[in-house]
């Protein structure tokens, strides 16, 4: 956007009159917003500038040809010099120095707001829509102006409106504190653009950042589509939200589970953990877990096999796959945990017996739950049926005098 300042009210036959002697008074103050002509610079500021260009790189490799001082340049003189490019000039300083203040103080001293009292040196003062109907732009323009300048009188930065009057001119703060009070975006008063800018501040950016992004979903879809980093930044972002917002954690599982690729990648990962967390737990508690489901001591040599496979799975990047080292280690430590329990007479005693009564809590469980009754009351019954159950009758049989002779023995 292309700003142009107005030289002056008055003619350049006035204009070139009054510089030359409004300049002395006014330079005193440079941070004022109607600056004069800049005062010769002074020899010690001169030898400054000498200093810290005698500092910089040289662009020629050539010796000097002589180590004497050069001698300074001759100041600038405003009286030198059109006055229209003078007051560019120092109109660019004043903006270089204090950024949009220099702007937002021209709407402060000038604009009343509709509903406020006209009173004092008020009456002179317009309303924003006459103000941006002079200035060419949006009445919504001239308002962040005038809300930045607000929230910066309640911190104590710059004057209230009501001691303004059109013309003043007041010391402005840095160029760098606008962009802490100023916003370019409507959608900022919003509650939704004022949780967006509280977070883009918790993050340490600028809210004008987070809000374009907001208001334009389709290049945010672009940079992640396009960009891995981006993806990866989205990536965190939802992790982060979803921890907080059931209703996403939702809408993201149902997304998955209605996607095969996703699904089957979610499988791999949840079975990739679990054979880690079956690990870790090894590592961490020092006991194991036999098949048949107890949970018993570690012997030393199984820990330290399970640690070394731990350190090699912790010191993966993220962006390897863990399935295959979990496999690996999965494999070792349940192979070691097998022998160990068939190493010790009193563990694989106690783990066939475990799985013994394992798998007889599940026949029986099985059998409660057949309903007899259906079979009287509806026609379901099949000569297939009766030959299962005389077998497994056979076979129940067998096992109850396998066991009343194994008791007798002992």
């Amino acid at each position: 956007m292309t700003i142009a300042f107005t030289p002056s009210e008055t003619s350049a036959d006035e204009r070139e009159t009054a510089a030359p002697e409004t300049a002395p008074a006014a330079i005193s103050e440079p941070e004022f917003w109607v600056p004069s002509a800049p005062e010769p610079e002074s020899a010690e500021s001169e030898e400054s500038s000498e200093a810290q260009a005698s500092n910089e790189p040289q662009q020629s490799t050539e010796p000097r040809e002589s180590s004497e001082p050069q001698e300074p340049a001759e100041p600038v003189s405003a009286d030198d010099h059109d006055p229209v490019v003078v007051r560019d000039a120092q109109d660019f300083g004043i903006y270089a120095r204090t950024g949009g203040w220099a702007f937002a103080l021209k709407v402060a001293r000038s604009v009343r707001p509709g509903g406020q009292p006209a009173e004092g040196t008020a009456r002179t003062k317009v309303s924003a829509k006459a103000f941006a109907a002079l200035a060419g732009c949006s009445p919504d323009r001239v308002m962040r102006y005038y809300k930045a300048w607000d929230m910066a009188a309640d911190d104590g930065l710059v004057p209230q409106f009501e001691v303004l009057v059109p013309g003043e001119d007041v010391e402005l703060p840095d160029a760098d504190v606008w962009l802490s009070y100023y916003t370019s975006r409507n959608s900022a008063s919003s509650v939704r653009g004022q949780a967006i800018s509280a977070a883009a501040e918790a993050e340490g950016i600028r809210p004008t950042k987070a809000l374009e992004v907001a208001e334009n979903p389709t290049a945010l879809r672009a940079a992640i589509l396009a960009d891995p980093g981006t993806a990866e930044a989205a990536r965190g972002a939802l992790l982060d939200r979803m921890k907080e917002d059931p209703a996403l954690q939702t809408e993201m599982a149902r997304a998955i589970a209605r996607t095969d690729d996703l699904k089957k990648a979610v499988a791999s990962e949840a079975k990739a953990a679990d054979r880690i967390g079956y690990v870790r737990q090894i590592v961490e508690n020092g006991q194991i877990k036999t098949p048949a489901g107890q949970t018993v001591e570690a012997p030393a040599e199984l820990r330290a096999e399970a640690e070394r496979h731990l350190s090699l799975i912790d010191e993966l990047d993220d962006s390897e796959e863990a399935g295959e080292w979990a496999g690996e280690a999965y494999d070792a430590v349940k192979g070691l945990v097998a022998r160990a329990v068939e190493e010790d007479p009193a563990l694989r005693v106690q783990e066939r017996r475990t799985k013994f009564y394992n798998s007889l809590q599940k026949a029986t469980k099985v059998f409660e739950e057949l309903t007899l009754d259906e079979v009287m009351e509806e026609d379901i019954y099949e000569a297939d049926m009766l030959q299962r159950l005389e077998a497994l009758q056979e076979a129940i049989g067998t096992c109850i005098s396998a066991l009343r002779k194994a008791s007798t023995t002992s």
